[in-house]
């Protein structure tokens, strides 16, 4: 795996930039993470790594991000340091496509342009004894084990680390998939790079970043589906807040099942995306046509978020029943389906 043919540039070519990676298959999830970055105020650079869009998507995304074209040698999960190698900045935000900013990152992209990495804590407590060996990074401390979804790396600390995930990306193990007969098999949380980028930012930023150099930022400031406790202020501004008045920056839809692939329960995140696919404010405008119905007004979308909200909200009763060993292994094999579709560029699904 290569950074691409492309020359890089030198540190330093501007303060910040947003760094994201799209297939045909996560276009309207990155329509609506650009369109939430131009709404709380961001006017930075995006740069998109293109895993595979259309050319009708390159078209509407080119005017307001820098299309970068991806490597054929590897899947857009493995991918993510390819963008800002090319195109570094001060500041680079490495962000999910499946991300919703719902307030300015302002004061976090000034924290990590001291040279601090900014991060999220992953709902997962996560720690891997071997990364350090099989990376070659040297002996792994415990500490917060942090989201890959929403990164800021500054200056010359974050760009060495940059460096680093992306060579230690291409020693890792990812293969584990795939079994002998190469059928795919339920990954585990016992494999060693069983969350593929993440765990390789974090044996990293375990064995090569100062811990007082590593701004570790609540969970609950980067949310997950459900989402609980959080409810819509102001759903033009996008603005979210829990009971106590916190609000989070991002929210972030880790569930393999996206809104725009799948029916899900219209819930915070499906709202908002739904305000950014469709606004008339927004800077990315997509067809109504390529929104799924039930994230569209009217009669018939209400029918059909209907019909998914009780579904959905019975299988939460049952979940919520598992046991957590079940739950565990049925979110690992989830993971891995996403993590497939996503590498198969010219593979959509669409529904009512």
């Amino acid at each position: 795996m290569t950074p691409g043919n492309a020359a890089p540039r030198k540190p330093g070519t501007g303060r910040a930039a947003f760094y994201c990676v799209s297939s045909r298959v996560y276009f309207l999830g990155a329509v609506g993470l650009i369109n939430s970055l131009r709404l709380v105020g961001h006017r930075e650079p995006i740069f998109l790594l293109d895993c595979g869009l259309t050319l009708a998507q390159r078209d509407l995304l080119a005017p307001h991000a820098t299309v970068v074209p991806a490597p054929s040698d590897a899947p857009p999960y493995l991918l993510k340091t390819v963008a800002p190698l090319r195109h570094p900045a001060e500041v680079m935000v490495l962000v999910d496509a499946d991300m919703i900013v719902t307030r300015p990152l302002t004061e976090l992209v000034k924290k990590a342009s001291s040279g601090d990495v900014v991060g999220f804590e992953n709902y997962l407590d996560r720690f891997v004894p071997e990364w350090g060996e099989l990376l070659g990074l040297g002996r792994p401390r415990r500490q917060a084990y942090l989201s890959s979804g929403l990164v800021f790396l500054g200056g010359p600390l974050g760009a060495e680390a940059l460096r680093l995930v992306h060579e230690c990306m291409a020693r890792a193990h990812f293969d584990f998939r795939l079994d002998v007969t190469g059928k795919a098999r339920v990954a585990t949380l016992e494999d060693p790079f069983w969350a593929l980028d993440q765990d390789v930012l974090n044996a990293v930023l375990a064995t090569r970043v100062a811990p007082h150099r590593i701004c570790v930022l609540d969970n609950r400031l980067a949310p997950n589906p459900r989402f609980p406790g959080l409810r819509i202020l102001d759903e033009e501004t996008l603005r979210c807040s829990y009971e106590d008045g916190a609000e989070p920056y991002v929210l972030h839809h880790i569930s393999p099942d996206k809104p725009w692939l799948a029916p899900t329960y219209h819930g915070v995140y499906s709202r908002l995306l739904a305000r950014l696919l469709l606004g008339e404010d927004v800077a990315v405008r997509v067809p109504e046509s390529e929104v799924p119905l039930r994230m569209r007004s009217g009669p018939r979308a209400r029918v059909a978020r209907a019909r998914v909200d009780v579904r959905d909200r019975l299988g939460w009763y049952l979940r919520d029943r598992l046991p957590e060993s079940i739950m565990g292994r049925i979110d690992a094999f989830r993971r891995g389906r996403a993590a497939r579709t996503a590498a198969i560029p010219d593979r959509g699904r669409r529904e009512a």
